[in-house]
Parts: structure tokens; sequence; C-alpha cells
């Protein structure tokens, strides 16, 4: 197995994009150009392209299309994660693939990014996840908690978030809050005043109260409970 990345002494975050379609990497390309501390280091086209590329940039964040030639974004996603666990794993996602959420969460991934979502909200989103935090794109967000059941079963598992998170503490919930609209640890200790080792254990004790292995999940329940303001 790869060994970790390194830290990049510039402080920016490298980014590796795959997607298969040209206009749209040129067009994410450019939108992450206008951020200073984001670089492109790599392109791929498919996602045997994307391994590869992962495994000899080693980048802070890989950002997959879901449907790519050769090996989908999943596939990519699941050894991207395997063989460099320095690389996180963002998905870029369109309406019509919120089925392929549940896999992507299996393997890893830690972010959802709209294509046609507004260029701050991605570049939000790269730096969320290289900085180890979960990002939904709000958008992304509330469809696919639309999708997961109309009527009687959305309102019983909105219930079921409610109940879940009636249990935590006023500042657990807060920190679940912030943690479900993309922020990291660093920066949920700065906008609550506390120090981050004291963030990190919240966000221990949040993950096993809701019973959830990983952030991206608790920020689902998040959104599920009406606790981020912009779902």
């Amino acid at each position: 197995m790869t060994e970790p990345r390194a830290e990049r002494s510039d402080g920016r975050v490298s980014l590796l994009l795959a997607d298969d379609e040209v206009m749209v990497r040129a067009g994410i390309r450019a939108v992450l150009a206008a951020d200073p501390g984001i670089e492109v280091v790599a392109e791929a086209a498919d996602g045997r392209a994307a391994v590869e590329a992962a495994r000899v940039h080693r980048p802070d964040v890989a950002l997959l299309d879901i449907r790519m030639p050769v090996a989908d974004g999943l596939t990519a996603a699941e050894e991207i994660r395997s063989e460099v666990p320095g690389t996180a794993v963002a998905m870029l996602t369109t309406f019509s693939e919120d089925a392929y959420i549940a896999r992507a969460l299996a393997v890893g991934a830690t972010g959802f990014l709209l294509k046609s979502g507004d260029p701050y909200e991605l570049m939000a989103g790269v730096r969320a996840v290289a900085g180890g935090a979960a990002f939904l794109a709000p958008t992304v967000a509330r469809h696919v908690i639309a999708e997961l059941g109309g009527g009687g079963v959305r309102l019983s598992r909105q219930a079921a978030a409610r109940a879940r998170t009636d249990r935590l503490s006023d500042r657990e919930r807060e920190v679940l809050a912030l943690l479900g609209a993309g922020l990291t640890n660093a920066e949920i200790a700065w906008r609550l005043d506390l120090v981050e080792g004291t963030v990190k254990g919240y966000v221990s004790a949040v993950l096993e109260a809701l019973g959830v292995g990983n952030r991206v999940r608790a920020a689902i329940i998040a959104y599920e409970a009406g606790l981020v303001r912009d779902a």
C-alpha cells in the first residue's frame, strides 16, 4: 500500500480532476484557478487513468466524475482510497445520479459536489474535503433527502433524525450543524471559540451517539433533522 501523502510545503491543496468530458474539466479547472490555494496537479479522462494519476501525484483531493469509461468514478474512488489513503475523494454528481451516493459513501468518498453548482461552493467543497471534513452541496443534500422517500416515509426519516439529534447536548448539536455545513474541526473550533482538540472530542461523541461511522452520514442526519440552515 502506498504511504500517506506528505504535507505540501506551500500550504496549497493539490487536486486530481477526473472527468471524461473535456469541456467539463476545462470549466471546473477555470473555476478552481480563481482560488490561489487550490492547484490542479493532474487530470484524467477515465477511472483507470485517475487511479494511476493518484498513485503518481498523491494529491490532497481526487475530484471524480461518477460516470467515466474504462473504470467509473466509484471504482476509481475505492482503489484510490485503498492505495493512496492520504488522498481524500469527492464525487462530481448530477441530480440523476443520487442512487450512487450510498455506494460512494461505502467506498470512502467524503464530498458530493454538483457539476453545475455555485463556483464558490465547489471551491469550499474541495477545501473542506482536503481539511478532513465532509461536504454535501446543499442542493445535493436537499435532493438526496427528497429522493430517500416521499410523503410519510420522508416525514418518518425526519422524525427519526430529530429523535436521534434530540439525544445530543446543545453543544453537540451545534457541532453537528457545523459539521453538516462542511466545516473542518479547525473551522468549528474557531466558530465556537473552542480548541480543536475539544472539537475532535465532540465530533467523536456525536458520531458515536448517532451510530454512524463517518462525517458524511452524520451530515445527512443533520440535514434531515433540519439543523443545517441551507437544507
